[in-house]
This record gives C-alpha cells, structure tokens and sequence, in this order.
C-alpha cells in the first residue's frame, strides 16, 4: 500500500485534523491573502482524506473541511451581525457559527456521495470523479436557497495563468481546471510512481499551457472614446449613516465631493455615487439632487447614484441605481440579500426583528434585465452581492458596453470581506470582457479593466475620488453566450466519464 495512504490510514485522527487544516488553508488562496496555491493543494488533500474511505468517515471529513473553509473564509459575517446589526455578541456568533455549521454541510454530503459510489472505481476514474462532482457542488452551491457563490475555486485564478479559462468558461470551469489539478496530484500521491508523476505532471502542465494560451486572447474589442469616470467614496461609517442628520450630512459631502470633480476634471462623463450614498428614497432628495445632476449634464456628464426608491402605485421598497436626469433611467436589484434586505420565511422568523436592526430590510425584488441606458451608453448594473452571480451579471449582454456595480462593504468592517468581493467583481469583468466601475462606500472602489486587472483603486475608510479612463467594449465572449451550462455539462460529462469508463481507466 501507498505509504502515504498507509500512514493516515494507520492514524485516522489526524487525518480528520488534516481536513480541518485544508479547509482553513483554502481561504488562504483568496483576496487578501492570495496565496493561489492553496487552490490546488487544498482541495488535492481532501481528495487524498476522501479517497478509499467509509462514507461516513468521509461524510465527517468533508464537515471539518467545511467547517475551516468556511470558519475562516466568511467569519465577516459576525462584523454584520454585531458591529453593525446590532446583535449582542452571543447571538451574532451563534448565528455565524450556524451558517458556517449549515455550509459545512454541502462538502459533507459530497465526501459521503463519493465514498459511496467510489470504491467500485479505479483510481484513475477518480481523477475526473472528485474534480467533476467538486465543481458541481460549487454550482449548486450558487444558486441554492438564493445561492453563496463566495470561496469558488475559478476565482480564486483572477490573476494567474488560468484566468485564460474564464471568459470561456466561468468561473466554474475555472474551478474545474483548478480541481483536475488537485485530482491529478492526489492521484500522483495515491499512485506514488514514476509513471504516475510523469502522466500527473504533463497533465498539469498541458492544462497551464492552454490557460496562458487563451490569456493572450482579446473575446471583445473597444468602441468610441474612453470615458472619464469619477466615482466618489464619501467614508461614511455604517453606525453613522442612519442617524437624525444623515441625509443632510450625506448630502453636503456627496454633492461637494461632486463640485469639486465638476471643477478641477478636464473632462467629466460619468460620476458615480456608491450604493444608498444618501440614506433616503429618491423622492425625498430629488430637487436638491437634480440641480447636482444638471450641474453634471452641463459638463456633459451623467450622476449615477445607489438609491432607494418608492413605488407610490404599489407601495414596494428597492434597493436601486438611479440615472439623476429630467427623464430618470433605473434598476432595481433583483437578487436580494436574505436577512440583509428581505427576512424569508418571515411567519416564522419574525422574531428575529426584536433582536436585529438592520435598516430597509424590507425590499421589493426588482424584475427585469440589468441594463440601463446612460444617455445613449448601454451599462449593465449590479448592485452590491449581485456581482456574485456571474450567470445573472451577463443578462445586460452584449447590449452592454460597460459594467456598473455600487455597493456599501461598510458592512463588513475591516475584514476580509471587502477583498474578497473585489476579487470577485474582477471575475465579472474577465468574464464579460467589459470594463467596470465599482463605487463602494467605505472602499474598496475601484476601476477594473476588461482582463480583470485593477486600473485604479482608492484606499479603504477614507474619503475619495478616484478618478480615471474606462473603454467601452462590444463583442461576447463565449460565456457571456453560454453563461455556466458548458462548466456543468462539461462536469457531468467528465462525471459519467469517470463512473461508466471503469473499462478504460482500470489501473
């Protein structure tokens, strides 16, 4: 027997502290950290842990896997709940420790799936069996129960060589690169050969090759003149912006903020305010705002706020994005937050209003496509934890020629989580192909270049305007025509490959 098999298999303790310390080693390969090996490895050890085991052995080691990648990658979310939801301590690390506790389960249920059916597979099956059902519980992870698509393996790659892979597959075919990887190197453990290694290591590199070969490929080319965009930070602490004088407050920042632009910029097209820059509905601001927005327009330019906004006719609440002009363009965010900005199953939880204040947690869900026209400027928007759901951000496409995302990560605090939802909003404009502009309250803002790279970024938890040049783009790439169904077949496929080829692939 494998050395290596032989040892944990002798010393099944470690072996569960070994998945623990895996999942925790996974939150490394993200934003802030970038440590993008971990990608590979962590995975790669799971598959290791997993490989000839009893299901419920495997079903605890997924759990304790589950538990560090989640525990570390978005214990932010006790930030939400305390510092800022205003949940006593006891009961917003409850809460995280439950969510976490919930997620854990998902890897679970897939070491207790592949230990099942596995045993009556070679190994060399394996190597396409443990990538494939990986990225597929990815991709249910994304949209069940409103979906998490955070901590994907394909996002991980926003800088590396296989980002090549992403405006032609997603960032769940990213994933699946990631996880053939990590397949191929536990197979090389498991094997432990020569011939093993030799096939392992061309096979690594023959999927690293065609990624850098794909970086190299312009999916859409530019059209008109770059724009001079300005999007405004105004810092405004989470715990201050709901107060008795915030709108006024928040007004006299963002509107002098706007001045200054209108008079130091060469040029100006567009100025971009963050998500609910003024904490009130656009009816309750709509003068003192429009003479900002003609202000802009007579320097040829757009306001574009985040806003809330009053649906007199039915009485909805949105959380939107507002074109400020005589003839208002807006869209309402469609995939809404559960207990940030709706609480589900509101007969049974509403007790939870007695312990949480979180303001506007009450909105309406917005109905149609995320594009919105800007003067004669097609843009697809996104607002806050939509940039999330690649599949929903290429509804604006191809019409779009420029992405916009608003968002107000004052929420998370000074954690990791501002960083981590950069990485992803890069993801989104590698994807489309398209440049964005993404405001933030607190920071980070940020303008993102159609390869996902960072033209300009303003620091964290300070006041600014950062000022810079976006392109619009035209053309698709082949996932903003194919969205995540070829990362999915194309991990059903390399599934059913696995299980039915025991023939072909027998070691």
């Amino acid at each position: 027997m494998n050395p290596v098999i032989s040892f944990l298999e002798a010393r099944p303790c470690l072996g569960h502290l070994l998945a623990l310390i895996a999942g925790v080693s996974l939150s490394l390969a993200f934003a802030p950290y970038e440590l993008r090996v971990f990608a590979v490895l962590a995975p790669a050890a799971l598959f290791l842990l997993w490989w000839d085991q009893a299901p419920g052995r495997a079903a605890w080691r997924g759990y304790l896997f589950g538990l560090g990648m989640f525990g570390a990658g978005v214990s932010w979310i006790y930030y939400s709940l305390h510092l800022f939801g205003s949940a006593i301590a006891p009961l917003a690390a409850l809460i995280t420790a439950l969510f976490v506790a919930v997620l854990a389960l998902y890897p679970a249920l897939l070491g207790y799936l592949l230990a099942r059916f596995a045993p009556r597979l070679p190994v060399a099956a394996l190597v396409l069996c443990f990538p494939a059902a990986w990225v597929l519980w990815e991709w249910w992870r994304g949209w069940f129960l409103t979906g998490f698509p955070w901590l994907l393996l394909g996002t991980a790659q926003v800088d590396t060589a296989l980002a090549g892979y992403v405006p032609v597959v997603g960032a769940y075919g990213a994933s699946l690169v990631v996880a053939l990887m990590a397949g191929l190197l536990a197979f090389v453990l498991v094997r432990w050969s020569p011939r093993a290694l030799g096939v392992g290591a061309a096979a690594v590199l023959c999927l690293w090759l065609a990624g850098l070969g794909l970086s190299r490929m312009d999916w859409t080319r530019p059209e008109g003149e770059a724009l001079s965009v300005h999007l405004i930070q105004g810092n405004v602490a989470q715990e201050e912006k709901w107060g008795p004088d915030s709108i006024d407050e928040a007004l006299a920042l963002y509107g002098g903020l706007t001045r200054k632009v209108l008079v130091e910029a060469e040029a100006v097209d567009i100025v971009l305010w963050p998500e609910t820059a003024i904490p009130a509905f656009y009816h309750e601001i709509h003068e003192p705002l429009m003479e900002l927005a003609d202000a802009v327009e007579a320097r040829g330019g757009a306001l574009i706020t985040g806003i809330f906004v009053y649906d007199f006719e039915t009485g909805a609440m949105y959380n939107s994005i507002v074109h400020a002009t005589a003839e208002p363009a807006a869209y309402h965010k469609r995939h809404l937050v559960p207990f940030g900005e709706y609480l589900p199953l509101r007969g049974l939880l509403m007790w939870l209003d007695d312990w949480l204040e979180i303001p506007m947690s009450d909105l309406s869900k917005g109905g149609w496509r995320p594009l919105m026209y800007v003067g004669d400027l097609p843009v697809g928007m996104s607002v806050c934890y939509e940039d999330a759901f690649g599949g929903q951000v290429i509804d604006a496409l191809p019409e779009a020629k420029l992405l916009i995302n608003v968002s107000n990560d004052a929420w998370f605090g000074d954690s990791i989580a501002p960083h981590q939802h950069l990485e992803i909003a890069r993801m989104r404009s590698l994807e489309t192909g398209r440049d964005m502009l993404r405001a933030t309250n607190t920071g980070v803002s940020a303008v993102i270049g159609h390869r996902g790279e960072l033209i300009a970024t303003s620091p964290q938890f300070e006041v600014d305007v950062l000022t810079a040049h976006a392109q619009p783009r035209t053309g698709r790439t082949p996932f903003a025509l194919w969205g995540n169904s070829v990362a999915v077949w194309l991990s059903l496929v390399l599934l059913a490959a696995g299980s039915l080829g025991r023939r072909w692939l027998r070691a």
